[in-house]
């Protein structure tokens, strides 16, 4: 299980929000390539990078970050938020992604999300399936959509997506547990998807009872910003016989 810290950046600083609200922002640290040395620092391997800016807009914003995160750090870096576009999607690996999440593109456009599936690899594009009250969320979760949450990650596993990252944004932040429930089912119905769970993370006993449920990696950021959880006990368990890095 891949244990896989966050940066959400808005303008070049690095934020958490709280269920997605852009007016429940606080500001943890105006560098986040300062952020990211210092998971690199505590022997963590993974980031995952969101373009909160991005993610409201029309395309991609913050990828001069992200290329100076790939740039100038070891982690294997996903990003994620404005990829709207195959130039946006052409952008993020340049800048050094080594993998990128679509969300809001694979609901509004599910064609040319395949297409870009099928051209990059299902190992380099990761399915964002975020949802309040099981409907899939779109636009840095602005907007809400009809598009049952189940229905949407079956559809695109059939079509080949390998990679999903889902947020319960109900839980997003809060501190209160992860959608242990949601992640049942979603892994009940597509047991061979390598499934992400994002948002509520508050303590190891989250992260192992995501392990024991099968999940293949957790997005933790609130509880490590909020010291609930130390870099020096996900590093522990990123690296005990328990985790195993899948890639």
């Amino acid at each position: 299980m891949r244990i896989i810290p966050a940066i959400d950046i808005i303008n070049g600083k690095c934020v958490r929000l709280t269920q997605g609200d852009y007016n429940r922002k606080k500001i943890y640290n105006e560098n986040p390539l300062e952020v990211a040395r210092m998971f690199e620092d505590a022997g963590l391997e993974y980031l995952h990078v969101v373009d909160l800016d991005g993610a409201k807009s029309k395309e991609i914003v913050n990828y001069r970050i992200l290329e100076s995160i790939a740039n100038r750090t070891r982690l294997k870096v996903d990003f994620g938020g404005g990829i709207k576009s195959k130039k946006d999607v052409r952008i993020a690996f340049d800048s050094g992604a080594q993998q990128i999440t679509i969300g809001s593109l694979s609901a509004k456009n599910p064609e040319l999300f395949i297409e870009i599936l099928n051209e990059y690899g299902s190992d380099k594009i990761i399915l964002g399936a975020d949802a309040m009250n099981e409907k899939i969320a779109i636009n840095g979760w602005q907007e809400n959509t009809s598009i049952n949450v189940l229905d949407f990650i079956n559809d695109k596993r059939k079509r080949g997506v390998k990679n999903i990252i889902c947020t319960d944004i109900s839980k997003d932040g809060m501190l209160e547990g992860p959608s242990f429930i949601l992640y049942q089912k979603i892994l009940g119905n597509n047991s061979e998807v390598n499934l992400i769970a994002s948002g509520g993370i508050r303590n190891q006993s989250d992260v192992l009872q995501l392990l024991e449920l099968g999940c293949e990696g957790a997005i933790i950021g609130k509880a490590i910003y909020e010291n609930r959880i130390s870099l020096k006990e996900l590093s522990d368990f990123s690296m005990s016989g328990v985790s195993k890095s899948s890639n």
